[in-house]
């Protein structure tokens, strides 16, 4: 029989987990002549996510396992170790709040089984119920990563996906500590194909993605697939000197024909603190480039865990 291993990240989820095991072994009877493993991975919960997972471990031994970190790494990470500690023949990134529809696991792995697909991921077609600005950001978002990076980015596309262990081992091989795990899906290649559905809200709880993280979190993936913004940064620089070069010329041009005095300090404190401006900016770009090699170069491990359900069984 073939298994099917769940990776489902945690971060302060001690209300929604039961919940997302009860909706998933909901449908498993239409799972046909196949085992289901679920992966949880909490992220350094504050909450009691982490008595949850231990109680269910113990309830259900041969189907639950848990992963915790020693502190809060991030979801990029917690899909890492997720993915790392899968056995199944196949794999799927879910989240626990149950905005990714459980219902759809069936077609998704008759399309793999039978279509020969090596991915079937997920999109939502509309963004119901999320503030108007935070959908208009994601659209822009996506906008301007599929016009500066030669990785296809999917609007709408969720982690929500269901993976051959032929994809898992390939996303596996890239063990770069800057994640950014749409762009490194795409990245791999292999035959993909998409499902849509109507966004839905959390079963409980709150999310933990703020509007603020939500955009550190896109600039990670701009720096991560796209070297656009050195090549902007180095645009910016060419044209001011452009610029200051031109006026040079027509004050030089003013001063001696027409006898005209360059203008007093405030003109050249403007010039001075835009180019510097620009200048800082242009700097800025490059050390968050820098920044990440930096934190490439030291090795450091992605993810520490502190406890599994392993330990517990011992």
């Amino acid at each position: 029989m073939e298994k099917l291993s769940l990776v489902v990240p945690c971060y302060n989820e001690e209300q929604t987990i039961p919940l997302f095991f009860a909706a998933v072994e909901k449908i498993r009877p239409t799972l046909a002549n196949i085992s289901i493993e679920y992966i949880f991975v909490n992220d350094g919960s504050k909450d009691q996510t982490l008595t949850v997972l231990r109680e269910m471990a113990l309830k259900y031994p041969d189907a639950i396992r848990y992963l915790s970190f020693s502190r809060n790494f991030g979801k990029e990470a917690a899909l890492f170790a997720g993915l790392e500690h899968a056995t199944g023949d196949y794999v799927a990134v879910m989240d626990v709040d149950l905005q990714d529809p459980p219902e759809l696991l069936p077609q998704m792995l008759h399309l793999i089984r039978q279509e020969k697909y090596d991915c079937v991921g997920t999109r939502r077609v509309s963004r119901k119920g999320e503030p108007a600005i935070r959908s208009f950001l994601a659209k822009e978002f996506y906008r301007l990563m599929n016009r500066i990076s030669a990785v296809e980015f999917v609007d709408g596309a969720r982690d929500y996906r269901l993976m051959t262990r032929q994809m898992v081992e390939a996303i596996l091989s890239m063990t770069e500590v800057n994640r950014f795990s749409k762009g490194i899906f795409s990245w791999v290649g292999f035959d993909t194909t998409y499902l849509e559905y109507e966004n839905k809200e959390r079963a409980a709880g709150k999310t933990s993605w703020s509007l603020w993280s939500l955009f550190k979190y896109s600039l990670d993936a701009i720096v991560d697939f796209s070297d656009i913004p050195l090549a902007i940064a180095s645009f910016v620089g060419l044209f001011s000197f452009l610029i200051a070069l031109f006026f040079m010329i027509v004050i030089v041009i003013r001063t001696v024909l027409f006898d005209d005095p360059t203008a007093g300090w405030p003109s050249l404190v403007t010039i001075i603190l835009a180019i510097g401006g620009l200048q800082l900016f242009c700097l800025g770009i490059v050390g968050k480039y820098l920044g990440k090699t930096y934190l490439e170069s030291k090795k450091r491990p992605i993810y520490i865990l502190k406890e599994t359900d392993s330990d517990k069984k011992k």
